[in-house]
């Protein structure tokens, strides 16, 4: 019977302005596939892994375009582009917790165990990765990367096989986090070394405390952070599947950020003064993707009579309610070496079916159209843009079967090659024009399952592989134009939009802002 009262004694604890004002909960929309963060590739994990718990040697600033120092503060580049030195900032912390206790401070062993890991096959914790290294694999590192030397204990250098002028910015990548060798060797000693993917250890602004799949996600501030302790004590993420749930939980304070926000809530959300919106162009490109190894979508012609039978237009209304921009190709319009002028597909039902006639179809095929459950900024309503696409598909006599996938099974079916018709969403996270092209067209990528298409093409590879190769923005910018035209031409992706990246917050939330790339940092806020 006491205990029964318990929760009455603590509540006016918990509504207190002082509990409040130490605390943050966030809407967010789904459960990260995990949290050892080099084994997967969705926004999702990274939001809970890479962005609140670990650091990179670099990050890259979206005001200033720049890659900026991190876990690094300098580093020298050879005037052959094939040695980089990095020196570490000093007694930079990793995480004290229940399950770990760290006897030393951050090394340059830190930092070449946790590029061995994903580059070396020889190194122990190499195979253990169920899921695999996929940025690294799509991004080729094992083939760039030639050497890692920890020259002392605040000093790494790596040596490459050949110039790249992607490699900096690339190591800003939520898949480039440090990682504790101490706490690896722990882990790989009792036995557990699954436990790195459910009990993480980082140097970030804060440190793991709890996981319940599909319900929260709590961490509470790191006071050694080298940044400085955030003024948020707790942090919670509420996952919250339903955007109108989350507008909802935002009124009631019981979150006070809310991520994803459906076009309509943001419009509601601008009228009422207890809220705020905060919005940016994103660096981002929603698209479905078209599986060109199944049959009969191998054929370039069925892949364009697709893209020619989508009423883009009514997509945009409906699903977007017009705040995104159509998206004609890979790279949204802000990109550098974006090609402007290619023609796209503006729907043609004749074209169309002339082209399904072409390939031996004129009365059709069935396939299946993969969509998640759940509302993303790529994709505001999954289950209308589907039908619409079924119905637009169903006029060229192809019967689309809807099937709707948990998020963290997508992810996997879908690297996996198993899916006809994708709608996906890619972000570029470094601001470089190559991170839409590496991990979504290259070969590689295929192999590592992030090239959604399925599509590997010599020509295309050494046109995206040579961009890389010269760090003049106009021969790359020429080369990225021949890649967008190829492509286009084989129409690997049915591009859809280019949406405004939105957040909904609370009115005392001070020192957010959203990401062009749907990176998180809420090390700086204030309530």
């Amino acid at each position: 019977m006491r205990l029964a009262a318990l929760p009455l004694l603590l509540a006016p604890l918990l509504l207190s302005p002082l509990a409040q004002a130490a605390a943050l909960s966030v809407c967010t929309e789904a459960s990260p596939e995990g949290f050892d963060v080099v084994q997967y590739n969705s926004l999702t994990t990274t939001n809970a892994s890479a962005d609140v718990l670990m650091n990179r040697l670099v990050d890259f600033d979206t005001v200033s375009g720049k890659v900026v120092p991190s876990l690094a503060d300098s580093w020298e580049v050879s005037a052959d582009g094939l040695i980089y030195v990095f020196k570490l900032r000093p007694e930079v912390k990793f995480h004290r917790t229940e399950y770990f206790n760290p006897s030393r401070t951050l090394t340059a062993e830190d930092v070449k165990f946790s590029f061995d890991r994903m580059l070396d096959p020889a190194q122990p914790w190499h195979k253990i990765a169920q899921s695999g290294f996929p940025h690294a694999q799509s991004m080729q590192l094992p083939a760039l990367i030639k050497k890692i030397d920890a020259l002392d204990p605040l000093t790494i250098r790596f040596t490459l096989d050949h110039p790249d002028s992607t490699f900096l910015a690339t190591l800003s990548m939520g898949f480039a986090s440090i990682y504790s060798a101490q706490y690896a060797d722990q882990l790989l000693k009792a036995g557990t070394p699954e436990k790195l993917n459910s009990q993480p250890i980082g140097t970030g602004p804060f440190i793991f405390g709890r996981f319940q799949k599909d319900a929260s996600i709590r961490y509470k501030a790191n006071r050694d952070y080298f940044a400085g302790k955030p003024a948020i004590d707790t942090l919670v993420f509420a996952i919250t599947p339903d955007a109108n749930v989350r507008l909802q939980k935002l009124r009631r304070n019981e979150c006070q950020i809310a991520l994803s926000p459906k076009p309509l809530d943001v419009q509601a959300a601008a009228q009422e003064p207890s809220l705020k919106v905060e919005s940016t162009p994103a660096f981002m490109t929603a698209f479905v993707a078209i599986n060109s190894q199944h049959p009969p979508l191998d054929k370039p012609e069925v892949r364009q009579a697709i893209n020619l039978a989508f009423d883009k237009a009514s997509y945009l209304k409906a699903v977007f309610e017009d705040t995104a921009q159509a998206a004609n190709g890979p790279y949204p319009p802000n990109t550098w070496s974006y090609a402007k002028d290619l023609p796209g597909y503006p729907k043609d039902l004749t074209k169309a079916r002339a082209l399904m006639a072409k390939a031996g179809l004129k009365d059709g095929f069935k396939t299946t159209i993969w969509t998640r459950p759940s509302g993303s900024l790529l994709n505001p309503n999954p289950s209308l843009g589907a039908q619409l696409l079924q119905a637009d598909l169903a006029e060229l006599g192809i019967q689309a079967e809807i099937r709707v996938i948990e998020w963290g099974e997508l992810i996997r079916r879908a690297k996996a090659g198993e899916h006809d018709l994708l709608f996906m969403g890619w972000a570029g996270d470094n601001g470089d024009p190559d991170n839409f092209l590496t991990p979504q067209f290259s070969c590689a990528a295929v192999q590592s399952g992030t090239n959604f298409a399925r599509y590997c093409d010599q020509g295309l590879d050494k046109l995206i592989n040579a961009g890389k190769t010269t760090t003049e923005q106009g021969v790359r910018t020429k080369l990225y134009e021949q890649a967008q035209g190829q492509i286009q031409q084989q129409a690997l992706w049915l591009p859809l939009a280019h949406p405004t990246a939105y957040a909904l917050t609370r009115k005392e939330i001070q020192g957010y802002s959203v990401s062009p790339f749907g990176r998180q940092d809420f090390s700086k806020i204030k309530r």
